[in-house]
C-alpha cells in the first residue's frame, strides 16, 4: 500500500510538473503574441503620425504659396488701379536690375532694352530737375 501511494504520488508529481510546463509555455506564447500586437499597433500609430505631420506641413506650404501669390496679385492690382503706365513699370524694372546687380553674382546678363530703360531714367531725372 505504501508503494502504491508512492507510485501515485510520483505520477501526480510528474503530471503536475507536466501541467506546469504546459502552462508556462502557453503563458510565454500569449505574452509573445500580445507583445507582437503591441509593436504592430505602435508602428501603425507612428506611421499615421508621420503621415499627418507631412500632410500638415504640405498644407502649410500650400497656404504660404497661396498667400504670396495673393499678395503679388494684390500688388499688381494696386499698380493697375493707380494708373501706372509703361514708364513706371520700366523704372521698377530698372530698380530690380539695380538690386540684382548689387548681389554677389559673378555674371550679370543685361537685357537688350537696358538702353531704353537708361534713357527713361535720364529723362525722369531731367524732368525732376526742371520741376525744381
Amino acid at each position: 500500500m505504501k508503494a502504491e501511494r508512492e507510485k501515485r504520488a510520483a505520477i501526480l508529481t510528474a503530471e503536475g510538473e507536466k501541467q506546469a510546463m504546459i502552462l508556462t509555455a502557453e503563458g510565454k506564447k500569449e505574452s509573445a503574441v500580445l507583445e507582437a500586437e503591441a509593436q504592430k499597433r505602435a508602428t501603425i500609430l507612428a506611421a499615421e503620425a508621420e503621415k499627418e505631420k507631412e500632410i500638415k506641413e504640405a498644407e502649410g506650404k500650400a497656404a504660404a504659396i497661396r498667400a504670396i501669390h495673393e499678395a503679388t496679385a494684390d500688388g499688381l492690382r494696386a499698380i493697375k488701379e493707380a494708373g501706372a503706365d509703361e514708364s513706371v513699370i520700366r523704372l521698377k524694372s530698372l530698380e530690380a536690375f539695380q538690386a540684382a546687380a548689387n548681389g554677389q553674382a559673378t555674371k550679370i546678363i543685361i537685357p537688350s532694352e537696358i538702353q531704353g530703360i537708361a534713357a527713361l531714367a535720364k529723362g525722369i531725372t531731367e524732368s525732376v530737375k526742371e520741376n525744381d
